[in-house]
């Protein structure tokens, strides 16, 4: 058995009592393990900055910070060493897949049991990947090309895209960011060329196909704007 005591998570979800059994499961299971908790995409990159390596990411998508697939595309960017597991009440084939395309280790639906989720962790602690056996992912969409393209964007340009999609202006991107306008445009440039569109709406239009109708159950509510911090 390798020694629990080197190993470190982060629970990443807005709801304490699920943070609270999550971290209960994972301390039953690596006794010795350091197990950070986040409620928001700002606090895990908080805790990230921090220093010291993480061996798992457990990670909800809607909580604050969170929108659709972009948390998880940003952070498999900046930290592309880390490995994040998706821990979803979603159960839609179509999302397991789409982030399982975006990066992920795996996707662990809440509404397993406190054994599949030890196995599924387990699973993922040991290099493998594990999406629900129950679920059948069945073939792609056809959006597996704009997939690819979003998958090639930077940490920067993850995060410049997600701003463009709550209509924010490149001077307001600035601001946030702490760059020039000069170096937003840049970046708005590099996306367009990327995901092969010619304006920044037909980019926004092209991230919201891949998150079109995959987050029903949170809401659009819950879907709220990144922290640039």
């Amino acid at each position: 058995m390798p020694d629990t005591a080197a190993f470190r998570f982060i629970i990443a979800d807005d709801h304490p009592l699920f943070r609270g059994a999550l971290k209960q499961t994972l301390e039953t299971q690596y006794p010795n393990a350091r197990i950070d908790e986040a409620g928001a995409l700002e606090d895990v990159t908080g805790k990230l900055e921090e220093g010291g390596d993480v061996d798992l990411i457990l990670l909800d998508l809607t909580m604050p910070g969170m929108r659709g697939f972009s948390g998880l595309m940003y952070l498999r960017a900046q930290y592309s060493g880390v490995p994040v597991v998706i821990v979803s009440a979603n159960e839609e084939a179509q999302a397991i897949r789409r982030c399982i395309e975006f990066g992920a280790s795996g996707f662990i639906p809440k509404s397993h049991g406190i054994e599949v989720i030890r196995e599924a962790i387990a699973a993922v602690m040991e290099g493998n990947m594990w999406t629900p056996p129950e679920v059948d992912l069945g073939a792609d969409d056809g959006s597996a090309d704009l997939v690819q393209r979003l998958a090639t964007l930077t940490p920067q340009q993850v995060r410049v895209l997600m701003m463009l999609s709550e209509g924010l202006l490149n001077k307001q991107i600035a601001y946030e960011l702490s760059v020039s306008e000069a170096t937003v445009k840049a970046h708005v440039s590099a996306i367009l060329q990327k995901l092969g569109v010619e304006s920044r709406t037909q980019a926004v239009i092209a991230a919201s196909k891949i998150e079109a109708g995959q987050w029903q159950m949170g809401g659009e509510g819950e879907d709220q704007a990144v922290s640039a911090t």
